[in-house]
């Protein structure tokens, strides 16, 4: 039962993934594509914000695809969860913790989940399994984490300083 309760989640999630970041790469399902993608990255700070709209796109996409087949499941999750810090940190936190009022409540739930799998694996119905790949689980999961914090907090600090000279140089433009 448990590796059944461990696919059933791990197939939706993943499937939800590949849907979002089709959105953003070729703008199906609904979808606006890489262009409005971009633009809302530079609105809230994010740049360059081509090339990131498009490495946000691929992650979803390649990490949905990993995670629904459970396969290099660790690294699924870590790109899962990266996307999610980043509209944790770039969109959601300002906004308090439920997502009726846009918080951080569903990314969270699903960096949550991502833990889940990149901490105990895919489970028996999975490529890793039927394989037999054997990943170093924890560190590798923790060395994804690890470096989408740091690209994280670098591109938060990069935007909020680019905000704050921004707007020196349209005080001293006034003047």
């Amino acid at each position: 039962m448990l590796n059944l309760a461990l696919l059933i989640p791990r197939v939706i999630i993943g499937l939800l993934f590949i849907g979002h970041g089709t959105q953003k790469l070729f703008g199906w399902f609904g979808g606006h594509g890489i262009p409005a993608t971009a633009g809302f990255f530079a609105q809230i700070g994010i740049r360059p914000a081509h090339f990131w709209a498009i490495i946000a796109a691929l992650f979803e996409t390649i990490g949905g695809v990993l995670l629904a087949l459970g396969l290099a499941t660790p690294i699924a999750a870590g790109l899962i969860a990266a996307v999610m810090l980043t509209a944790i940190v770039f969109v959601h936190f300002a906004k308090g913790i439920w997502s009726a009022q846009g918080g951080i409540e569903y990314p969270l739930v699903l960096i949550a989940a991502s833990a889940l799998y990149g901490l105990a694996g895919a489970g028996t119905f999975s490529l890793d399994a039927y394989l037999g790949l054997a990943w170093p689980t924890p560190a590798l999961y923790a060395a994804v984490l690890i470096v989408a914090v740091l690209v994280n907090a670098a591109l938060r600090f990069l935007s909020l300083r680019r905000m704050t000279v921004g707007r020196q140089s349209t005080a001293t433009a006034a003047v």
